[in-house]
Protein backbone atom coordinates (compact mmCIF):
# COMPACT_ATOMS: atom_id res chain seq x y z
CA UNK A 1 0.00 0.00 0.00
CA UNK A 2 1.41 3.37 -1.21
CA UNK A 3 1.11 6.14 1.42
CA UNK A 4 -0.14 9.79 -0.31
CA UNK A 5 1.20 13.10 0.95
CA UNK A 6 3.90 15.16 1.51
CA UNK A 7 7.10 14.79 2.61
CA UNK A 8 8.59 16.35 6.10
CA UNK A 9 11.64 17.45 3.54
CA UNK A 10 8.95 18.67 0.90
CA UNK A 11 7.20 21.04 3.69
CA UNK A 12 10.28 21.89 4.68
CA UNK A 13 11.78 23.26 1.25
CA UNK A 14 8.10 24.72 1.05
CA UNK A 15 8.34 26.81 4.27
CA UNK A 16 11.60 28.07 3.19
CA UNK A 17 10.74 29.31 -0.33
CA UNK A 18 7.63 31.37 1.54
CA UNK A 19 10.15 32.63 4.39
CA UNK A 20 12.44 34.24 1.35
CA UNK A 21 9.68 35.43 -0.53
CA UNK A 22 8.22 37.02 2.80
CA UNK A 23 11.97 38.37 3.91
CA UNK A 24 12.04 40.38 0.29
CA UNK A 25 8.33 42.06 0.38
CA UNK A 26 8.08 43.09 3.95
CA UNK A 27 10.40 45.86 3.87
CA UNK A 28 9.40 47.20 0.48
CA UNK A 29 5.95 47.15 2.00
CA UNK A 30 6.74 48.91 5.12
CA UNK A 31 8.37 51.43 2.61
CA UNK A 32 5.13 52.17 0.47
CA UNK A 33 3.23 52.23 3.80
CA UNK A 34 5.87 55.39 4.57
CA UNK A 35 5.57 57.03 1.23
CA UNK A 36 1.64 57.10 0.78
CA UNK A 37 1.59 58.36 4.90
CA UNK A 38 3.87 61.35 3.76
CA UNK A 39 1.67 61.25 0.56
CA UNK A 40 -1.22 61.60 2.89
CA UNK A 41 0.45 64.32 5.62
CA UNK A 42 0.67 66.75 2.19
CA UNK A 43 -2.92 66.33 1.69
CA UNK A 44 -3.94 66.99 5.07
CA UNK A 45 -1.52 70.29 5.39
CA UNK A 46 -3.63 71.05 2.12
CA UNK A 47 -6.58 70.15 3.31
CA UNK A 48 -5.85 72.72 6.26
CA UNK A 49 -4.98 75.45 4.72
CA UNK A 50 -7.95 75.10 2.72
CA UNK A 51 -10.22 75.17 5.95
CA UNK A 52 -8.17 78.42 6.87
CA UNK A 53 -9.19 80.18 4.24
CA UNK A 54 -12.30 79.61 4.36
CA UNK A 55 -12.52 79.93 8.56
CA UNK A 56 -10.69 83.60 7.70
CA UNK A 57 -13.39 84.48 5.20
CA UNK A 58 -16.24 83.13 7.12
CA UNK A 59 -15.27 84.97 10.40
CA UNK A 60 -13.24 88.17 9.63
CA UNK A 61 -13.31 89.23 12.79
CA UNK A 62 -11.24 86.07 14.34
CA UNK A 63 -8.96 85.84 11.32
CA UNK A 64 -7.41 82.61 10.57
CA UNK A 65 -8.11 79.26 13.69
CA UNK A 66 -5.71 79.46 16.25
CA UNK A 67 -6.17 75.40 16.50
CA UNK A 68 -7.29 72.62 14.50
CA UNK A 69 -10.51 71.64 16.90
CA UNK A 70 -11.81 75.69 15.89
CA UNK A 71 -11.65 74.68 12.45
CA UNK A 72 -13.68 70.78 13.42
CA UNK A 73 -16.59 70.28 15.46
CA UNK A 74 -20.01 69.23 14.35
CA UNK A 75 -23.72 70.26 14.74
CA UNK A 76 -24.29 74.83 14.15
CA UNK A 77 -20.60 76.35 12.80
CA UNK A 78 -19.30 79.07 14.81
CA UNK A 79 -15.91 80.45 14.92
CA UNK A 80 -14.99 78.53 17.73
CA UNK A 81 -16.00 74.78 15.86
CA UNK A 82 -16.98 75.67 12.58
CA UNK A 83 -17.63 72.28 10.60
CA UNK A 84 -14.60 72.94 7.83
CA UNK A 85 -12.67 69.57 8.68
CA UNK A 86 -13.30 66.26 9.77
CA UNK A 87 -13.34 64.71 13.19
CA UNK A 88 -9.62 63.02 12.43
CA UNK A 89 -7.91 66.34 11.24
CA UNK A 90 -10.77 68.70 13.76
CA UNK A 91 -9.50 66.78 17.11
CA UNK A 92 -10.12 68.30 20.59
CA UNK A 93 -6.69 68.54 21.27
CA UNK A 94 -3.49 69.02 19.21
CA UNK A 95 -1.79 67.40 17.86
CA UNK A 96 -4.27 65.81 15.87
CA UNK A 97 -2.93 61.93 14.84
CA UNK A 98 -3.59 61.06 11.15
CA UNK A 99 -2.22 58.27 8.87
CA UNK A 100 0.79 58.30 11.11
CA UNK A 101 1.81 61.78 11.55
CA UNK A 102 0.85 64.59 13.94
CA UNK A 103 -0.97 67.87 12.89
CA UNK A 104 -0.56 71.31 14.88
CA UNK A 105 -1.25 74.78 13.74
CA UNK A 106 1.45 77.12 15.74
CA UNK A 107 2.16 80.67 15.38
CA UNK A 108 -1.34 81.64 15.50
CA UNK A 109 -1.44 85.11 17.28
CA UNK A 110 -2.92 88.21 17.14
CA UNK A 111 -6.35 89.95 16.82
CA UNK A 112 -7.17 89.22 14.32
CA UNK A 113 -5.10 86.14 13.84
CA UNK A 114 -3.18 87.29 10.31
CA UNK A 115 -0.51 84.38 10.31
CA UNK A 116 -0.48 80.89 11.07
CA UNK A 117 1.95 77.72 10.41
CA UNK A 118 0.95 74.03 10.21
CA UNK A 119 2.85 71.26 10.86
CA UNK A 120 2.42 67.82 10.04
CA UNK A 121 5.38 65.12 11.80
CA UNK A 122 5.95 61.30 11.53
CA UNK A 123 4.29 59.71 14.97
CA UNK A 124 7.22 57.40 14.71
CA UNK A 125 10.30 59.19 12.61
CA UNK A 126 12.03 56.02 10.55
CA UNK A 127 8.69 53.73 10.95
CA UNK A 128 5.25 56.00 10.12
CA UNK A 129 7.34 58.53 7.91
CA UNK A 130 10.93 60.06 7.21
CA UNK A 131 10.04 63.76 6.36
CA UNK A 132 8.04 66.55 8.77
CA UNK A 133 5.65 68.83 6.07
CA UNK A 134 4.96 72.61 7.01
CA UNK A 135 3.46 75.46 5.81
CA UNK A 136 1.82 78.60 6.44
CA UNK A 137 -0.85 81.28 5.58
CA UNK A 138 1.46 81.59 2.15
CA UNK A 139 0.53 78.07 1.43
CA UNK A 140 3.94 76.43 -0.05
CA UNK A 141 4.48 72.66 1.37
CA UNK A 142 7.78 72.19 2.35
CA UNK A 143 9.59 69.71 4.18
CA UNK A 144 12.17 68.36 6.55
CA UNK A 145 14.13 65.76 5.48
CA UNK A 146 14.75 64.72 9.32
CA UNK A 147 11.21 64.24 10.16
CA UNK A 148 10.86 67.58 12.43
CA UNK A 149 9.01 71.28 11.86
CA UNK A 150 12.87 72.54 10.40
CA UNK A 151 10.82 72.98 7.07
CA UNK A 152 13.27 74.45 4.58
CA UNK A 153 13.22 72.18 1.25
CA UNK A 154 10.56 72.76 -1.11
CA UNK A 155 8.43 70.06 -2.59
CA UNK A 156 8.72 68.98 -5.96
Amino acid sequence: MKRRGFSLIELLIVVAIILVIAAIAIPNFLKAKMQANEASAISSIRTINTAQVTYAVTYPETGYAKDLASLGGTGSPTSAHAGLLDWVLGCASQPCPKSGYLFNIIDATGTPVNAYGVTGTPAVTGTSGNRGFCSDNMNPVKFDPNGGTNCTMDMK
